[in-house]
């Protein structure tokens, strides 16, 4: 740790700095932060742009009595070093280490937790309500990127604190991006704010003039006291400002001295009040500077790539791509990750086929209900975590109107060092209890490329398929692709002692785990499900028929998840001759870890999957040990 990043214990501790002091100290972070994020991977450029505008705000605001509340938390990293954690800071995405967003439960300075976008407004004002009812005194702040700003909720939260009049202080970190370029109306409004330079200097002509003039200063006087100020008389207002706060900025957000000073003129307004803050993403590191998008984020280079087996995430995209190229009506959606869902090439080859529409997964999908009406085929590729955020648009826009929209759930199932916010767990849970919907999940990545054929050929309603984050297992990719039977699994290995029946990424853990117990004697065979809904049932039921044994494996949620309907398949048609066993995710958040880690624990692996069964079946265990004992 660096001399004067060593000094700081707690917040209060900036106060006693110089701003000669402050601003080394900024030099010293940035180095501390590419020193460890190379190592420990997280995410890097975002936060190099936010190293000044933390030490500003917890040099003029005294956390935790005053609540700072930032938008997902991936550039609060700097917040973590300031609030006594930077002697843990290489944990950081670790396995029981430091979160990579905010944590309540973590530090007594993070006032609200996030891992997705917009949350922070609505928090903050919700604070600041309650602090007023509660008759308290102290200062609420919002820090929201602007790429978190083309999400709806953010507006509806600048809407409501406009109205409100509470005193509450929004800031907004506008470094042009959010992950992927930034997009859209609001993108091109904040380029004109920031181009507008000539504003301050035109205010100072107009002043001057005035002053010369007949009267000029009385008429100065007045025109300040009018409700259209002398700046609305030169430009028009802001939109913070006709939302109800009052605006100040675009103020240099690297620039420490004209920080404090603006945030110590905002804890005077007694009002709501909106800064315009502009950053640079990936500042003091020219690499992140030049390809923000590229540094991002970096890798964990403490747990190197086991595979050199295509990405599903490039599976999908590159599937999606070459169908595309004969048929037209496919077009692709996605929510500011052109780059995670691996569509850079298709947006490239198809851009009047590709919309990238912000963070803002409820407008991506009734936006895809509205194509599906015309007859083409959207394709919503969205995170499995994020998608959670548009259940209501699934069902109402959807779903009830059984428009064939194509649901490509990427990072579903664990997602590993982005922990709880981000995990995948839910998908298959609120997907399959919906009506008119088709839930697949592939084995393995050459099921993926038919499963993305499949959908694009199903035009009787909605149809969705996950895949989960990382690579596949290096199969055979076959060169024709296939449409897969709706609602049809497959037998993969026979046996006489067990059925293993696994969706998804579980599959080969499950088939690992037969040739485990073929050692130990005992025979499983095992189903590969494909589909969740529909189940397919006969094969189900045949099953049943064969074993009085059946375990069900998957990579999410046992609260409804695809275990859930295969016991409610066998209530519905009263079979009681067998029993089931569930192995997945249990009803809880689960912690950010290694991928391969966190499936060990969870007893996901071909191992745990084992240990499962000799437990719930020891008598198989007895009977093989006795057969091999006689065979002696």
């Amino acid at each position: 740790m660096t001399a004067l990043l060593q000094k700081i214990n707690e917040p209060a501790d900036l106060k006693t700095m110089s701003i000669a002091e402050l601003k080394e100290l900024a030099v010293e972070m940035r180095q501390f932060l590419l020193d460890t994020v190379f190592q420990t991977g997280g995410h890097l450029a975002s936060n190099l742009g936010t190293v000044e505008l933390a030490i500003a705000l917890h040099y003029v605001f005294d956390s935790p009595r005053d609540k700072l509340v930032w938008d997902v938390g991936h550039q609060a990293y700097p917040h973590k070093l300031l609030t006594g954690r930077a002697d843990r800071f290489h944990t950081i995405r670790q396995y029981e280490g430091l979160s990579g967003f905010l944590c309540r439960s973590e530090s007594v300075h993070d006032c609200f937790g996030a891992g997705h976008a917009t949350t922070s407004i609505s928090a903050g004002l919700g604070m600041a309500v309650a602090r007023d009812l509660k008759g308290e005194d102290f200062e609420v702040v919002s820090i929201i990127g602007d790429g978190a700003l083309t999400g709806g909720m953010a507006f509806e939260a600048l809407n409501n604190a406009g109205n409100l009049k509470s005193p509450f202080i929004v800031i907004l970190n506008d470094n042009e991006m959010s992950i992927s370029k930034n997009v859209g109306a609001l993108s091109k409004y904040l380029d004109r704010m920031r181009a507008d330079k000539l504003y301050l200097q035109a205010k100072d002509e107009f002043e001057h003039a005035m002053e010369k003039l007949p009267m000029g200063g009385e008429m100065l006087n007045v025109a300040k006291r009018l409700k259209k100020s002398v700046k609305d008389m030169m430009i028009r207002s802001t939109i913070w400002e006709e939302l109800g706060f009052i605006g100040l900025g675009p103020v240099d957000g690297h620039d420490i001295e004209a920080l404090i000073e603006t945030f110590q003129l905002a804890k005077k307004a007694k009002l709501p009040v909106f800064i315009h803050a502009v950053t640079t993403k990936g500042k003091g590191y020219a690499p992140a500077e030049e390809k923000p998008i590229d540094l991002h984020a970096r890798p964990n280079q403490l747990v190197p790539e086991p595979s050199t087996a295509p990405k599903y995430q490039d599976v999908f995209a590159a599937t999606l791509t070459k169908l595309a190229e004969k048929d037209k009506k496919i077009v692709a959606i996605t929510a500011a990750m052109r780059e995670g869902t691996g569509l850079v090439k298709y947006a490239h080859q198809f851009p009047d086929r590709f919309f990238d529409v912000g963070i803002a997964e409820e407008h991506a999908i009734t936006f895809a209900a509205g194509i599906a009406t015309e007859g083409l085929k959207p394709v919503a590729a969205i995170y499995s975590s994020f998608l959670q955020r548009a259940f209501d648009q699934i069902i109402h826009d959807v779903c009830i109107q059984n428009l064939p929209v194509i649901f490509a759930m990427d990072r579903a199932g664990l997602v590993g060092d982005d922990g709880k916010t981000h995990q995948g767990m839910f998908d298959l849970s609120y997907l399959r209890c919906i009506p008119n919907m088709v839930l697949m999940a592939p084995k393995d990545e050459n099921e993926l490329q038919h499963m993305v054929y499949t959908a694009c050929n199903y035009n009787r309603g909605p149809i969705a398929f996950r895949y989960p984050r990382g690579s596949g297992y290096g199969v055979t990719m076959e060169t024709e692709f296939k449409a897969l039977p709706i609602g049809k699994g497959e037998v993969l290995r026979e046996g006489k002692d067990l059925a293993l029946v696994g969706i998804g990424s579980e599959v080969y853990p499950a088939l690992e785990a037969a040739e485990l117990l073929a050692k130990k004697g005992i025979e499983a065979a095992v189903i590969n499900a494909r589909f969740v809904k529909p189940l397919d049932e006969a094969l189900l039921l045949e099953t049943a028929r064969r074993y009085s044994k059946i375990v069900t494996v998957e990579e999410g949620t046992l609260v409804g998840g695809f275990g859930s309907a295969v016991m409610e398949l066998y209530e519905q048609k009263s079979v009681n001759n067998v029993e089931v066993h569930r192995i997945g995710v249990p009803d809880t958040f689960i912690d950010h870890a290694s991928q391969p880690a966190m499936r060990a624990k969870l007893k996901l692996d071909a191992e745990g999957i084992v240990h499962q069964i000799e437990h719930w079946f020891p008598e198989l265990t007895l009977v093989r040990a006795s057969l091999s004992n006689k065979s002696m």
